[in-house]
């Protein structure tokens, strides 16, 4: 398979300082959403949700929380465990497409919540599931310069973005997020080796309205343009073709192999999506942690939830090697291979 170099980005030279995993967060709204409650209001079943998703509960959240509610919760948590300090932050990155509102940044509020007064906010929003991915390959470059220690938090609250009356939609997601402080390493060939990331203008996965192009009125509302529209098919087939080649560039770009990948953390948005890429690679599932099932797609958060349940299990060892992975709306996907210090 080949794909047009204008579509695609990636690493031919290493990163001059490797970068370090200090201490990963999560956070998860108390409101559990089983397939059973979706089914009260929508032409659905459990069952038919179980067999074409994977799926089997979600979380909302409360009406009277945002984003950065989840971000500082999970920030919080991954500060705590990389023993570094909030005002020692040189960058507060956050990857979200629902963020508080249009302005001011998420990324400053987080930033401002934390005490992280020093650090540069940056809000990467509209790659949509691949947010997380484009933040941490931001990150591992301002790493390379003046800066030491960097959070990205992935978040997001599809809650208030899908339709709750269309199965289409509003069977996939849920809310989460999850934090990752880098940091400088000192151990060569460890960090990011390699990376991957490639687009496809579509608009099969859009929020149409509340942009320049269509602002929100009362008609976008009526239509339910502020809403996510997707188209489930597309989706499928980009992701099923687009995962596994952006895997197998990446490592192949760090002269290995998908068979020396301890760990694959794939974007969680459908179990049959994850299972598909990985038998393209020819790779055991067991090698693919999977939360989609508990938590459904949560956007951003996805593959990070994934890395952050293996981490905090202390599955992750000295040398192992893993793959970030994930497509979002766009599209625009990638991958990230990393070895742990």
């Amino acid at each position: 398979m080949t794909t047009p170099p204008d579509t695609r980005l990636s690493m031919h030279t290493p990163l001059a300082v490797p970068v370090a995993i200090a201490g990963t967060g999560l956070h998860l709204p108390p409101a559990v959403i089983s397939n059973q409650q979706l089914t009260e209001t929508l032409d659905t079943s459990d069952e038919w949700i179980v067999e074409h998703t994977g799926i089997r509960e979600r979380r909302h959240l409360s009406p009277e929380l945002a984003v950065s509610d989840m971000a500082v919760a999970a920030a919080e948590d991954a500060i705590a465990a990389s023993g570094v300090r909030a005002v020692d932050l040189d960058a507060v990155l956050i990857a979200t497409y629902t963020g508080d509102q249009i302005l001011p940044s998420t990324a400053l509020m987080v930033a401002d919540r934390l005490g992280a007064r020093r650090a540069l906010p940056i809000d990467i929003t509209q790659a949509a599931c691949a947010n997380g991915l484009q933040a941490m390959l931001l990150a591992a470059h301002l790493l390379q310069s003046t800066a030491r220690t960097v959070l990205v938090v992935a978040a997001d609250c599809a809650s208030r973005v899908t339709d709750p009356a269309d199965r289409t939609t509003r069977v996939f997601f849920g809310d989460a997020a999850v934090a990752v402080v880098l940091t400088r390493g000192t151990e060569p060939g460890t960090g990011l080796l390699s990376w991957d990331f490639g687009a496809e203008l579509s608009d099969s996965v859009q929020i149409p309205a509340g942009g320049s192009r269509l602002p929100a009125s009362a008609r976008t509302v009526a239509e339910g343009d502020h809403y996510l529209h997707m188209d489930g098919r597309a989706v499928w087939e980009m992701a099923t073709e687009q995962l596994p080649r952006s895997i197998e560039n990446a490592v192949r770009r760090a002269g290995s192999t998908v068979d020396a990948v301890d760990h694959f953390f794939l974007h969680q948005a459908n179990l049959r999506i994850v299972t598909a890429a990985m038998d393209r690679i020819a790779v055991s599932m067991d090698r693919a942690p999977v939360t989609v099932d508990r938590l459904g797609n949560t956007g951003s958060a996805g593959a990070f939830t994934a890395l952050h349940t293996v981490m905090s299990q202390g599955r992750i060892n000295s040398g192992d090697t893993f793959v970030l992975s994930a497509i979002g709306a766009g599209f625009q996907w990638g991958t990230l291979y990393m070895r742990h210090p």
